[in-house]
C-alpha cells in the first residue's frame, strides 16, 4: 500500500441490510457498477458479508458491505444474522433495502438497530420497476431499481448528505510537532513485517510529518544509536514501535520526547485516555484474572508474537500472577465481556473508528478495564508517565 492510498480503516464504511431476495446484492453491484455480489432469485444467496473498496462520488473512499438476508432461515441462518449485526458496528452509514415503504417486522427491527446503535440510515425501496406507479422519494425514503438503474445517482447523492465531514480533533503526530522539527521513527523490521512496505501507523506517521513540514528520520533499533549520534541536533520527538520500548528508552536521553506508534494510534482512534485509565487495573490482577488480548486485524502469528507471548510473559512477570488469557483477532470480539478482568486491544489500525468506540463503550458498560498494546506495555516496564508526556492531554493521568 503506498502513501496515497486510503487505508480500509480510514473509508466511510456503507452497509446494505435487509430480507432475502429484496435485492441488496443487486443494488450495490449497481452503486459500486461491478458485479461485487452474486444474484440469483434463489433466497439466501449471500452466505457472507462481501467488501469492496471504491471511491464513490460524492463521499470520496468508502467501503461497500453487503450483509446476508437478515430473515435467513437456513441452518447457518442465526449465524448470519448475528455475523451481520456486528457488520453493523462498523458502518458509518446503514442502507436498508426493501421492496415496500411499508415495513415488515424485521425491516422495523432493522431500523431499531440502525438507531439503537446511532448509525446514519437510509430506506431504499429497490425493485420499483415493478410498481405501477411510482411516487418521489422523499427525506431518507429512496426508490430505487437495480434492474432499471433508476435512482442509482439519487441513492448516490444521498448516502453523500448523511456523513458530516467533520476534521478529527486530532491528527496522528502533525498537531504535537511543529514545521521544522526533526522527528526520528524507530522502525523494527522481523519476521512478521511486511516485506517491501511499512506498517499503517507508520506510513500515517511519515505522511503526517511531511504534510506539516518537519523532518522524518527513519531507522531501525539497532540503528538507533548511531542515528541519533549522526544529527547536528537532538531531535524533537522519538516515536517507537513498543516492542522495543526497553532498549529505546535507555538509549535516547530522558530531555527528549519519546513515545510510541500504538499510544499515538490510541489517540487518533480516541481511546487513549481510557487506554491509560485502563493500565491501572493491572496492578489488580492475581491468580486466576481473565485477560482479553484483541486484535483488529487477522495475521500469521510468530514464534514471539506480541499478542500472544511477549504481552502474556510480561504481565505475567510483573504481576507476578498466573493469568488466564484468552484471545480475539478480526471481527470475533465477543460481545459478553463481564467475565473478563481486562481487555488489551492492538492500536486498532486495522479497525475503522465506529467499531473501535463500539469495543471501548462495550467493555466499559459491562465494568470491563480497557487499554492497548502499548500503553500496557509501557506501563509494566515503568516508562508510560514518559511516553505519554508528549500528549497534552493525558500527561496528567499518571
Amino acid at each position: 500500500m503506498n502513501l496515497n492510498e486510503t487505508p480500509s480503516a480510514e473509508r466511510i464504511h456503507i452497509g446494505f441490510f435487509g430480507c432475502t431476495n429484496s435485492g441488496k446484492s443487486s443494488l450495490v453491484n449497481a452503486i459500486t457498477g461491478q458485479d461485487l455480489s452474486v444474484v440469483s432469485d434463489i433466497k439466501g444467496t449471500t452466505t457472507d458479508a462481501v467488501k469492496k473498496t471504491m471511491e464513490l462520488l460524492p463521499l470520496g473512499p468508502v467501503v461497500i458491505i453487503d450483509t446476508p438476508g437478515y430473515d435467513d432461515e437456513s441452518l447457518l441462518g442465526e449465524k448470519r444474522i448475528a455475523a451481520a449485526e456486528k457488520i453493523l458496528h462498523q458502518c458509518d452509514i446503514a442502507v436498508l433495502v426493501t421492496t415496500h415503504p411499508a415495513l415488515n417486522d424485521i425491516e422495523s427491527r432493522l431500523i431499531s438497530l440502525f438507531k439503537k446503535n446511532d448509525t446514519a440510515y437510509l430506506i431504499a425501496v429497490n425493485k420499483s420497476d415493478l410498481m405501477t406507479s411510482l411516487p418521489e422519494s422523499t427525506g431518507n425514503l429512496i426508490y430505487t431499481s437495480a434492474l432499471e438503474k433508476t435512482g442509482i445517482e439519487e441513492l448516490k447523492n444521498a448516502l453523500g448528505k448523511c456523513v458530516k465531514h467533520e476534521k478529527k480533533d486530532v491528527s496522528f503526530v502533525g498537531d504535537l510537532i511543529a514545521p521544522g522539527n526533526i522527528v526520528v521513527l524507530v522502525t523494527p523490521i522481523d519476521s512478521a513485517a511486511p516485506k517491501g512496505r511499512l506498517i499503517l501507523p507508520q506510513q500515517l506517521a511519515v505522511r503526517d510529518i511531511i504534510d506539516c513540514g518537519a523532518i522524518a528520520v527513519v531507522t531501525k533499533e539497532d540503528m538507533l544509536e548511531n542515528t541519533l549520534a549522526s544529527l547536528k541536533n537532538p531531535p524533537d520527538l522519538v516515536i517507537t514501535d513498543s516492542q522495543v520500548f526497553k532498549m529505546v528508552n535507555e538509549i535516547v536521553p530522558e530531555d527528549i520526547p519519546l513515545t510510541s506508534f500504538s499510544i499515538l494510534m490510541a489517540r487518533y482512534k480516541g481511546f487513549l485516555k481510557t487506554a491509560v485509565c485502563g493500565t491501572k487495573k493491572i496492578d489488580s490482577l492475581k491468580d486466576g484474572s481473565k485477560v482479553l488480548i484483541s486484535e483488529g486485524c487477522t495475521h500469521h502469528r510468530q514464534c514471539d508474537d506480541i499478542g500472544t507471548v511477549k504481552l502474556p510473559k510480561m504481565l505475567e512477570q510483573y504481576t507476578q500472577s498466573d493469568l488466564k488469557f484468552e484471545w480475539s483477532s478480526g471481527n470475533g470480539f465477543p460481545e459478553d465481556l463481564s467475565k473478563y478482568d481486562l481487555v488489551i486491544h492492538c492500536g486498532g489500525c486495522m479497525v475503522n473508528d465506529r467499531e473501535m468506540k463500539y469495543r471501548m463503550n462495550s467493555a466499559q458498560q459491562q465494568g470491563t478495564a480497557f487499554t492497548n498494546y502499548g500503553t500496557a506495555l509501557a506501563y509494566v516496564q515503568g516508562i508510560l508517565p514518559r511516553v505519554i508526556a508528549p500528549v497534552p492531554e493525558v500527561k496528567s493521568l499518571v
